[in-house]
C-alpha cells in the first residue's frame, strides 16, 4: 500500500493520486499557493481517495466556501468505508471539524493521535491560534495548545512543518527566543515557507526585533507567491513593522496593495481582520483617518459574512465606529451581545465589551474608553488570534490613556507585561532594545 510523507497508509493505488495529494496537504501545512489544484489532480487520478476529498473540505472551509466544504466531507465519508482505520477516523475528525462540531473535532484528535501521532493534517488545525484550540474561548488555550504539541515533539523530530507549529506555540506562551530558534531550522529546510516565515515574524515582533524582522520580510515577501493564503497577513505584518519604524508612506503602501478588498485572494477572515486593525492602529499610531479604506472594508465585510464569526468579532465593529455610523454600530454591539448571550460565539460577550470601547474611542470619550477595555485585557485571548493580533486593544487602551493625561497609567499596564513589542501609539515612549 502507498504511504504519505509520514509514512501512514493511503488508501489508493494510483502514485500520481498520493504524490499529489501528498504535495497538496504540504502546501496547505506550508501555506503555499495552489493546494486546491493538486488537490483536484489527486481526485481526477483517484476520485475515491477518501481522504482527499477531506482534505479538499478542509480547504474549502479555510477559504470560507462552507457549502462547498460540507459536502465535500460528505463525500469523504461515503468513500471511506473501504479505507483503513486511521482513514476512517482522520476522515470523520475533519467531516465534525468543517459541519460546526469543533469540540467533538478536537475531542476526537486527541484519541487519533494517542495511536496516530504522525497524522499531521489532523493535528494541524488544533495546533493554530486559528483553530480548534486557538478558537476554542478559553482562557488557557495558548498552553494547552503547547500541552498538546510537546509530547508530540519526539515522534516528528526534524519535520518542518511540526517545527514551525510547535515554534508557535512557544512563541504564544512567552517563549519567543525558543520558538525563535526553533523556528529558523524550520526555515532552513523550507526557506519559502510562508508558515515559517509567519511564525518567524510573530518571535520576532514578541523580543521588539523590528529591524531583524524588517530586514527578513523585506527579502522573503518580494519571492513569496502572492496566491499563497498568508499574503494578506504577512503583508500586514510587514506593513505594521514600516509603521513602527515611522516610514508611514512606505506602510500604507504596502498594506493597500497587499491587504485591502480586491488586492488579495487570501481569505475573508484574514483580509476583515487585518485589513480592520491595520488602519485602526495606524490611527493609534498618528495617522489621519481614511475614511475611503474604512467604507471598502465595511463594505467587504458585509458582503463576507452574514454574522460575525470567531475572531471577526472582535473586529466588526470597528469600521462603523471609524466612520461615525452609529446605528449601524449599535447594531452591531446587540448582535454581538446576543450572539454571545446565546453561546454562539466562543468569547461569549467579549467583543461586545470591545466594541464598546472602541466606540467610546472613536468619539474621543478617552476616560470610557479605558473603562469599557481595562477590564477586558484578562480576557483577551478568548477572542482567538495571536498575541500581535490582539494588541490591536492593548494599543488602543495605551491610546486612550495617553489622550486622557493618564501616561502613568499606560506605563503601568507596559510594566505589567512581560513582552517587548514596540508600540506604535501617538505619545507613549515604549521602545524596548531588540
Amino acid at each position: 500500500m502507498l504511504t504519505d510523507r509520514y509514512g501512514l497508509e493511503l488508501s489508493t493505488s494510483s502514485e500520481l493520486s498520493r504524490d499529489a495529494y501528498v504535495d497538496a496537504t504540504d502546501r496547505m501545512l506550508g501555506t503555499y499557493a495552489n493546494a486546491e489544484e493538486r488537490l483536484a489532480e489527486a481526485l481526477e487520478a483517484d476520485p475515491g481517495f477518501a481522504v482527499a476529498h477531506a482534505a479538499q473540505a478542509r480547504h474549502h472551509q479555510l477559504m470560507a466556501r462552507g457549502a462547498q466544504a460540507r459536502s465535500a466531507a460528505e463525500r469523504a465519508v461515503e468513500l471511506a468505508g473501504g479505507a483503513t482505520a486511521r482513514e476512517q477516523q482522520h476522515v470523520e475528525i475533519l467531516k465534525h471539524l468543517v459541519s460546526g462540531a469543533v469540540p467533538r473535532s478536537l475531542e476526537l484528535t486527541r484519541e487519533h493521535l494517542v495511536d496516530h501521532p504522525l497524522d499531521a493534517f489532523v493535528l494541524s488545525p488544533a495546533a493554530s491560534v486559528f483553530g480548534t484550540i486557538g478558537f476554542s474561548g478559553r482562557i488557557g488555550r495558548e498552553s494547552e495548545m503547547l500541552s498538546l504539541l510537546e509530547p508530540l515533539a519526539v515522534h516528528y523530530g526534524d519535520d518542518w512543518w511540526f517545527q514551525a507549529a510547535y515554534a508557535f506555540a512557544l512563541v504564544e506562551t512567552g517563549q519567543w527566543e525558543r520558538g525563535r530558534d526553533l523556528v529558523q531550522l524550520s526555515l532552513d529546510q523550507r526557506p519559502d515557507s510562508p508558515n515559517a516565515a509567519h511564525v518567524l515574524s510573530h518571535a520576532l515582533y514578541e523580543g521588539g526585533a523590528d529591524q531583524e524582522s524588517l530586514e527578513f520580510m523585506a527579502g522573503f515577501l518580494p519571492e513569496s507567491d502572492p496566491a499563497s493564503p498568508l499574503h494578506c497577513h504577512l503583508w500586514w505584518h510587514y506593513s505594521l513593522l514600516l509603521m513602527a519604524d515611522g516610514q508611514t508612506a512606505a506602510a500604507w503602501q504596502a498594506f493597500s496593495q497587499n491587504c485591502m478588498p480586491g488586492q488579495t485572494t487570501s481569505p475573508p477572515i484574514n483580509v476583515v481582520t487585518d485589513a480592520s486593525s491595520y488602519l485602526w492602529r495606524s490611527e493609534v499610531a498618528g495617522a489621519p483617518r481614511n475614511r475611503g479604506a474604512w467604507q471598502s472594508v465595511r463594505d467587504y465585510y458585509e458582503e463576507s459574512f452574514e454574522a460575525p464569526i470567531v475572531f471577526v468579532d472582535a473586529h466588526a465593529g470597528l469600521a462603523y465606529a471609524a466612520l461615525g455610523e452609529t446605528e449601524s454600530l449599535e447594531a452591531c454591539i446587540t448582535q454581538l451581545q446576543e450572539l454571545g448571550e446565546e453561546g454562539k460565539l466562543p468569547a461569549e460577550t467579549t467583543a461586545a465589551s470591545l466594541t464598546r470601547g472602541y466606540e467610546a474611542y472613536a468619539r474621543e470619550q478617552w476616560d470610557s474608553a479605558i473603562d469599557a477595555l481595562q477590564p477586558m485585557i484578562p480576557q483577551l485571548v478568548r477572542i482567538g488570534g495571536s498575541r500581535a493580533q490582539r494588541d490591536l486593544v492593548v494599543n488602543t487602551l495605551l491610546s486612550a490613556y495617553v489622550k486622557a493625561d493618564r501616561s502613568a497609567e499606560a506605563q503601568a499596564v507596559l510594566d505589567g507585561m512581560h513582552r517587548h513589542p514596540t508600540r506604535p501609539v501617538a505619545g507613549l515612549n515604549n521602545r524596548h532594545p531588540a
